[in-house]
């Protein structure tokens, strides 16, 4: 019986080598291919809810694989089907397309000079966020899981998602849409997986967290209204930028005072003041405009219940008026990696990368759309190193700036994740 279980277990791990090497081999051919198309993404990006050409070139792609290809999911996202033709789960991989309102800097072959409209003005347009090499990772996964059909159980739903960053004013767009619409479903999606490449973490690592990894992100509005009186005689106002700056303040205090900060994360930020028109008038109205941000659900709501009793409260002592809108005109939700799955999924992450390059890392007080697919299904969310090695974290350019850069050779690893994360899953 020993005998039988130790020949078992080599057997495992005979294969198991061979896959990992095949999947190595195949990874290390479609290399040049992810990188001409990352190199074209970059030359040639388009904003959120107008990525057009993006998706058509996406599409042909994918229709010359043989999958089954959908098109105009949620305006201009697109949805490919792998059918390995025996049972098993619906494994869905995601990629947002969109850039952003940033002219770049960086003096690459590959340079974008493009243009686009947004608010009713001509704007420079930039992958300054990596979306490129998302999309480029991504469709490397699909060739290498084609070329591995074979060996896979169930089903691959390949997700092109516009407007991550956010639909232009007036339209819907993102995940929530495509949610919505039904990606999802018909097949019903199991489990989902992204990827984020990080300006700011060395190429060869990924970064994990298990339960909330990227904030919920909530807008509101507050409007003052007052009593509006000349400013030499302020005691016949009701003053609403002297109400608004207690405000401000005030609203500190939930995260600093009514938050267990060893626990939750939140943040309060006013990004915004509008009110007054010159120094000698005190205005009759003030408005401010912000977000909160917090990293799971108790503090979520703890917001939502400290919010509004704030915001009525100082007005009252005041003697004002306020109005608050919480949340104003989109919110996403948190973005939580299921813990169950990645307690499955980190033997996966720490044998693709090498246990020494899979980093547990901290949440994160940015937010995602991704959050949309995982309030639906168990799904994970992980960074993948872009960062040039031989560069400090320190000086490696922001996210959502001109200068904004990750090396080409940080996109291997996330094709091998999410193949691996593909291959695992479905045969656990």
């Amino acid at each position: 019986m020993l005998r039988a279980l130790l020949s078992s277990s080599i057997l495992f791990f005979s294969s198991a080598v061979m896959a990992d090497d095949h999947v190595a081999s195949l990874v290390d051919a479609v290399e040049p291919e992810v990188i001409k198309w990352r190199h074209h993404f970059h030359e040639f990006p388009e904003l959120s809810n107008r990525e057009y050409e993006t998706a058509d070139y996406i599409a042909k792609y994918l229709r010359s694989l043989n999958l089954d290809v959908t098109t105009g999911v949620a305006k201009t996202g697109v949805v490919a089907i792998l059918d390995s033709g025996k049972p098993g789960p619906v494994v869905a991989l995601r990629a947002d397309m969109d850039a952003l309102p940033v002219k770049e800097e960086n003096d690459l072959p590959f340079k974008s000079v493009q243009t686009g409209e947004y608010k009713g003005e001509t704007v420079p347009v930039m992958h300054a966020c990596g979306h490129d090499t998302h999309m480029a990772m991504l469709m490397g996964a699909a060739k290498v899981l084609v070329q591995m059909k074979d060996q896979l159980r169930g089903k691959v739903k390949f997700i092109f998602q516009p407007a991550e960053e956010g639909a232009p004013p007036g339209e819907k767009g993102g995940a929530e849409v495509m949610v919505a619409e039904g990606v999802l479903k018909n097949p019903d999606v199991d489990v989902i997986f992204g990827l984020h490449i990080s300006a700011n973490r060395d190429v060869d690592t990924v970064m994990y967290n298990s339960g909330g990894v990227m904030a919920a992100v909530d807008p509101f509005k507050i409007v003052i209204k007052g009593k509006q009186a000349h400013g030499a005689y302020p005691w016949k106002s009701v003053d609403p930028i002297v109400t608004a700056a207690q405000m401000v303040m005030s609203l500190q205090t939930i995260v600093s005072r009514e938050v267990k900060v060893i626990d939750n994360a939140a943040v309060v930020t006013v990004g915004s003041i509008h009110g007054g028109n010159r120094s000698n008038i005190i205005p009759a109205e003030v408005e401010l405009i912000g977000t909160i941000r917090t990293l799971n659900k108790k503090a979520r709501d703890l917001m939502y219940e400290a919010m509004p009793r704030k915001v009525k409260g100082i007005a009252e002592s005041m003697g004002a008026e306020a109005e608050l809108t919480l949340p104003l005109d989109y919110s996403y939700p948190i973005t939580y990696n299921d813990p169950e799955l990645m307690a499955k999924m980190l033997p996966t992450i720490q044998s693709t990368a090498g246990k020494e390059n899979a980093i547990q890392d901290k949440p994160v007080t940015g937010a995602e759309d991704f959050s949309f697919f995982q309030e639906k299904v168990p799904g994970l969310y992980l960074w993948v190193g872009g960062k040039p090695k031989d560069v400090p974290e320190n000086e490696s350019p922001a996210h959502h700036t001109p200068e904004f850069y990750v090396e080409d050779s940080g996109m291997k690893l996330g094709v091998k994740l999410l193949t691996n994360l593909t291959l695992d899953y479905m045969h656990q």
